[in-house]
C-alpha cells in the first residue's frame, strides 16, 4: 500500500509553505475547476483496498497453514485404528523378525535412493549454476527430513530446499526452475512406475485385483493430464503469468543468491533449464529418479523376506511399492502420508495373501529410515542456517 503524503507544513523561516504546494485554502472547491470529491473517494478505495490486503492473504495463509494439522490429525486416527483393529502383539512380532541386519539394509537401500535423487537435481542446474553435486545430496536429505517428520505437506520440503541452495550463491529464480523441474521429473517418473505396478496388477486373477488396477488406471489418466498442464506452464511461458504470484517467495531467495542463468525471472531460468541443447543432463536427471523408484522396491522385498514372507517375487514387490506410493503421494495434504501408508500396504498385501499384521508390520518398516536418515536431515538443516554467512559468496554474478 502506497505510503500517505504527509501534510505539508509551513516554512519556519519564511512562513510560507513549500513552493509547489498550494496552501489549504487556496485548492479548487467544487466547479472551479476541481471536483473535492475525487481525494475523497480514492481514499475511500485506498481504505477498501488496504483492508482486502490486510485480511485476504493473511486469511488463506492462516487456512493453508491448517491443511498439514488436519491432516496429521486424521492420518493418526488411522493409523490409530489400524493398530487397534489388529493384533498389536503380531505386528510386533512380525516387526522384530525383520532383525537389525534387515532394518540396516532397507537405511543402506533407502540412503542409496535419496542419493541418487540428490544427482538427479543436480545435473537440472548443472553448466547453470557454480555448485557442485555435494550440495544437491545434502540438501536432499534435508528435503526428505522435513517432508517425513515435519507436519507439512509433501511440498515443504521442496520449497526449504530451494531456499537453502541460494545459500550456496544461486540466484532465487534459479533455484525455483531447478526445483519446479525437478519435482515434474519425479511426478513424471513416479507415475510412470505406478503405471508399471498397474499393468502387473492387472495380470493377477481375481476381482478386487480387477478392480483396483481398473481405479489405478483412471487415476493414472488424471495424472497424466495434470503433468501435461504442469509442463506447457513451465515450457511454453506460462510461468510469465503466473510468476507475480511466485515472485513473493522467488525474492526471499534472491536477496541471498547470486550466481545463475542470466536473464530476467523463474520464466527465464525455465526456459535456460529446458534448453534443447542440454537434453543430455536433463535426459540425467530424469533416468535417475526413475531408477531411484524402482529401487524403492528392494526395501519391501528385503523386509518381506526378513520376515518370512518366501514366495515374494520382485515383481510383487513392485507392486505393493509403486501403488503404495501412489495412494501416498495423492494423500499429499497428509504429513507424510501418516496412516494412509499404512491402509494402503494392508489393502495391497491382501491381493498376495499378506495378512493385516505382517503389513503394517512392513510399513513399520518402512518407517525405519525415515527416522534414521530425517533426524539427521534436520539437523543439517539448522547447521546450514546457522552457517549461513560463512556459506554466502563474496561477490556474486548478477541476478537473474
Amino acid at each position: 500500500m502506497p505510503r500517505p503524503v504527509p501534510e505539508a507544513q509551513p516554512d519556519a523561516r519564511h512562513h510560507r509553505l513549500p513552493r509547489g504546494r498550494p496552501p489549504r485554502g487556496d485548492r479548487p472547491l467544487p466547479g472551479a475547476g476541481g471536483d473535492a470529491r475525487r481525494p475523497a473517494a480514492r481514499a475511500d478505495r485506498s481504505a477498501v483496498t488496504a483492508v482486502r490486503a490486510g485480511t485476504g492473504p493473511g486469511l488463506g495463509r492462516r487456512l493453508l497453514r491448517r491443511v498439514p494439522l488436519l491432516g496429521a490429525a486424521i492420518g493418526v486416527v488411522l493409523a490409530l485404528w489400524l493398530v487397534a483393529a489388529n493384533d498389536v502383539g503380531a505386528v510386533a512380532d512380525a516387526f522384530g523378525r525383520v532383525g537389525l541386519l534387515g532394518i540396516g539394509a532397507v537405511v543402506l537401500v533407502r540412503v542409496a535412493i535419496i542419493g541418487l535423487c540428490g544427482v538427479a537435481w543436480a545435473r537440472v542446474l548443472t553448466g547453470l549454476v557454480g555448485v557442485a553435486t555435494g550440495p544437491f545430496v545434502l540438501l536432499r536429505f534435508v528435503r526428505e527430513g522435513v517432508n517425513v517428520l515435519l507436519p507439512v505437506a509433501s511440498v515443504g520440503g521442496e520449497v526449504l530446499g530451494a531456499r537453502l541452495l541460494t545459500f550456496w550463491g544461486v540466484t532465487g529464480a534459479a533455484s525455483a526452475a531447478g526445483i519446479l523441474v525437478d519435482m515434474f521429473f519425479q511426478v513424471v517418473t513416479q507415475t510412470l512406475f505406478a503405471l508399471t505396478g498397474v499393468v502387473l496388477l492387472s495380470r493377477i486373477e481375481g476381482e478386487q485385483a480387477a478392480t483396483l488396477a481398473a481405479w489405478c488406471a483412471k487415476g493414472l489418466v488424471l495424472s497424466g493430464v495434470v503433468l501435461a498442464a504442469f509442463f506447457a506452464v513451465q515450457r511454453y511461458g506460462g510461468a510469465g503469468a503466473i510468476e507475480r504470484r511466485v515472485t513473493a517467495l522467488a525474492r526471499r531467495f534472491a536477496a541471498e543468491g547470486g550466481a545463475g542463468p542470466a536473464g530476467g525471472g523463474v520464466q527465464a531460468a525455465l526456459d535456460a533449464v529446458w534448453d534443447r541443447r542440454r537434453w543430455l543432463p536433463l535426459g540425467q536427471g530424469f533416468l535417475l529418479h526413475l531408477a531411484a523408484w524402482f529401487l524403492g522396491a528392494l526395501e519391501i522385498w528385503i523386509a518381506l523376506r526378513c520376515i518370512g514372507i518366501d514366495g515374494v517375487t520382485l515383481a510383487e514387490a513392485v507392486v505393493l511399492e509403486s501403488l503404495s506410493q501412489a495412494i501416498k503421494s495423492a494423500a499429499f495434504p497428509v504429513p507424510s502420508g501418516l496412516g494412509v501408508q499404512e491402509g494402503g500396504f494392508v489393502l495391497l498385501g491382501s491381493l498376495f495373501g499378506i495378512d493385516p499384521h505382517t503389513a503394517l508390520a512392513l510399513s513399520l518398516v518402512k518407517r525405519v529410515p525415515d527416522v534414521v536418515l530425517g533426524l539427521p536431515g534436520l539437523m543439517a538443516w539448522q547447521a546450514i542456517e546457522a552457517r549461513r554467512g560463512l556459506m554466502a559468496p563474496k561477490a556474486a554474478p548478477p541476478a537473474i
